[in-house]
């Protein structure tokens, strides 16, 4: 271990991931919407396909639901950097 390593605090640390879960976030959002266009051409558009439209949908689903467990880590984890702060 070197001597000018520097150690972070468990705030410093909750902070690190936090935004490295707001970027996830971004990207999740960014496949939903590609999945939802995909979906939208199997289901209604140019593409009409049942057995992909169904499994797009389960797909969306499932990462629908990715996102909701993210933001939700995401206020858990900012409730806890606010309390460290506060020395709670």
């Amino acid at each position: 271990m070197s001597d000018t390593e520097v150690i972070k605090t468990k705030a410093d640390y909750l902070s690190d991931v936090t935004t490295q879960l707001k970027e996830m976030r971004h990207y999740a959002q960014t496949n939903t919407e590609t999945l939802s266009t995909h979906w939208l051409a199997f289901d209604q558009g140019e593409y009409k396909d049942e057995e992909y439209a169904a499994r797009i949908d389960t797909l969306l689903n499932k990462q629908g639901q990715l996102l909701d467990d993210i933001d939700q880590t995401i206020q858990d984890l900012e409730i806890a950097i606010n309390n460290a702060a506060q020395g709670n």
